[in-house]
């Protein structure tokens, strides 16, 4: 090789590190869109937990205003109540959070039941 001549590779690095940095920030990407999936996922679980039991400890005011009390607590948590409803004395509640809707797919959704103790479920 000749002084002045240009190697055949140069300019390759920069090629990698382009590629790789691309690669890393795709990463990242899609570690903060999982971890905020998670995370409105576990919201909807809790809310959905909450609100029944809210429920079921206000059964005794009806079913109207124990339902009044779960859509409370979801509203409280940022969810949508989907569902209340009753059967015997145990309270259902339905509930779906906002989140990150990803090639059309709904956003998280929780389902929970809770009712008098001392009985077998």
């Amino acid at each position: 090789m000749r002084r002045g001549e240009p190697r055949s590779d140069s300019g390759v690095a920069t090629i990698w590190t382009a590629l790789a940095v691309a690669a890393l920030t795709g990463v990242a990407v899609l570690g903060c869109w999982l971890a905020t999936a998670v995370l409105a996922r576990h919201r909807a679980e809790t809310a959905a937990d909450l609100g029944a039991l809210a429920a079921a400890s206000h059964a005794v005011e009806g079913p109207v205003r124990a339902c009044e009390r779960a859509k409370w607590v979801a509203d409280r948590m940022a969810v949508t109540l989907v569902a209340c409803r009753w059967q015997r004395l145990d309270a259902f509640v339905e509930v779906q959070a906002p989140g990150l809707a990803l090639g059309g797919l709904p956003g998280p959704s929780a389902r929970a039941r809770a009712g008098p103790t001392g009985r077998p479920p």
